[in-house]
């Protein structure tokens, strides 16, 4: 939670008519209709004149709706104040954005000046479909959104209002209405929004939950920048479960003890990881592993190439494969977060339908190593196993026989270290690990970047084969750089740019000049 200094409540200001200009940007979900409704009625019963207009974004993720409210003081014997219809750049005292971004949006659009406006955003994220495109990190800088807002307003306001509102069970517009209560920048008490919200009759009780909350982070002057530590605490957690389990859990931890810190709290994440994946046995492979890049790493290097390697072993290890799908499918957690997100209550029926469409690759996957292999080598088996699954199907797994199915093809990890997509996973993995440690000693950062290659192969189905191929590219690259001293930056660009780069146009272009080197 962030409160900028200065909590003086604002006040009409009397050489624009005493007109109070307030603006919103949500998107749809987020209840921007209602917090202005909210807004619309205090000001009402407070005897204020109102005016409440909308424009609409284009979609739901790549334009928010603009709600804008005016308001002034309602005077006997005077005529009703003349209120614009949309905001205008330098003319907006209060912005509220639902969502961090668009708090950025609305710096950029001028709506946010220094020397007058309160700006009370959400720091929580809901990525645009421009975000998610992207094969990489394609998620914008909140730091920088952050940084602007701190220079662009005359005060800003901001703590996580979603979450805020989820653990209350209601909606981000309740928060946000707290925390234009809390922040004291509209001439009205705390009672005057709560019967705001009252007297709307809906949800009532979660959204005085919510409200309250949003409230007392507004109200709070108490930094939110406290430094934390960022060091991860090794063997303090308490774990549960058979005896024996445990006291093997205790034996891999242990290990990590005699290893340097940041290699130490990056393998602990990915034992975790590859431990949930399949077992405890899998977890000491993955340990073995890191301890083979780690005997032959250098202190004078930071340990750079074993940290890398303790985080993309861990990813190689965990791949996405039909049992891992189906696992997730069928997690409490993932049901509980759905209900969340959809704002289902305990009192109502949620159902839920899966979209699968396996290729004859996916169901080969699954086949005994060797009988897998036979099979990819054969193009009419291929075929005829692609016109046999490959459809798409419908599965509603709220419901017993399909949400059966699935528990049961989650619980085949005991299967899965005989399958065919396990020994091509293993194989590409050891390929990897023994072509980054080939370029040791004498050209440790074309090591790393080896190692950080790995990133590029990710996901399930096609876009687990799409970043395979990039993945071919960047390492044909390496090769042809291998010996020139910027090798390391060249393997560099060319995996971020296989990164940023959907279509793969860029990726060819960067591979063209490389082989003009040659």
């Amino acid at each position: 939670m962030k409160v900028a200094p200065g909590l003086e409540a604002r006040q009409p200001d009397e050489r624009l008519g005493g007109i109070i200009k307030l603006a919103v940007m949500a998107v749809g979900g987020q209840g921007g209709g209602v917090l202005t409704n909210w807004i619309e009625s205090l000001a009402r019963a407070e005897g204020y004149a109102v005016q409440a207009t909308s424009v609409a974004g284009v979609a739901q993720r790549t334009g928010a709706t603009i709600y804008y409210i005016e308001m002034a003081p309602q005077k006997a014997g005077q005529p009703d104040p003349v209120f614009s219809l949309a905001p205008a750049g330098g003319d907006v005292d209060i912005l509220i954005a639902a969502e961090l971004m668009e708090a950025g949006r609305a710096i950029m659009r001028g709506f946010i000046t220094p020397d007058r406006t309160v700006l009370i955003a959400s720091t929580h994220r809901a990525l645009a479909v421009s975000e998610k495109m992207v094969p990489g990190h394609g998620i914008a800088s909140a730091e920088e959104v952050m940084a602007a807002a701190e220079i662009a307003a005359k005060r800003v306001v901001m703590a996580d209002m979603e979450q805020a509102a989820v653990k209350a069970g209601s909606v981000i517009s309740a928060s946000l209405f707290g925390a234009l209560a809390g922040a004291d920048v509209l001439p009205f008490g705390r009672e005057a929004f709560e019967n705001a919200i009252r007297r709307s009759g809906k949800g009532v009780e979660t959204s005085l939950q919510a409200f309250a909350t949003g409230y007392a982070s507004a109200a709070s002057e108490r930094a939110a920048d406290e430094p934390e530590g960022t060091g991860t605490k090794r063997n303090v957690e308490t774990i549960q479960g058979p005896e024996k389990l445990v006291r093997e859990w205790h034996r891999l931890t242990n290990r990590l003890q005699a290893w340097p810190d940041p290699v130490a709290d990056m393998a602990l994440r990915g034992l975790r990881k590859v431990v949930d994946f399949q077992d405890l046995s899998y977890g000491a492979q993955y340990l073995d592993r890191v301890e083979q890049v780690l005997s032959h790493d250098e202190a004078e290097q930071g340990y750079r190439l074993s940290t890398e390697a303790a985080k993309y072993i861990a990813n190689a290890m965990a791949y996405d494969d039909i049992i891992r799908v189906a696992d997730q499918k069928t997690r409490a957690k993932r049901f509980g977060d759905i209900r969340s997100e959809m704002g289902v209550g305990e009192d109502q029926v949620m159902h839920l339908t899966e979209f699968l469409h396996p290729r004859a690759e996916e169901i080969v996957s699954l086949l005994p190593a060797r009988l897998g292999a036979r099979l990819e080598s054969d193009a009419k088996w291929m075929a005829r196993i692609d016109r046999w699954f490959n459809h798409g199907r419908r599965w509603k797994s709220d419901r017993i026989w399909a949400f059966t199915g699935l528990y049961l093809l989650g619980g085949l990890k005991a299967w899965r270290p005989m399958t065919r997509r396990h020994a091509v996973e293993m194989d590409h993995l050891e390929t990897w690990l023994k072509t980054a440690l080939s370029h040791l000693p004498d050209r440790y950062a074309m090591a790393v970047e080896i190692v950080k290659c790995r990133r590029l192969i990710k996901g399930y189905s096609d876009t687990h084969a799409r970043g395979l191929s990039k993945y071919d590219r960047v390492l044909e690259g390496a090769v042809l750089v291998a010996d020139r001293e910027d090798g390391p930056d060249w393997v560099a660009r060319l995996r971020e740019t296989a990164l940023q780069d959907s279509e793969g146009k860029a990726l060819d272009g960067a591979m063209s000049t490389i082989q003009s080197f040659v």
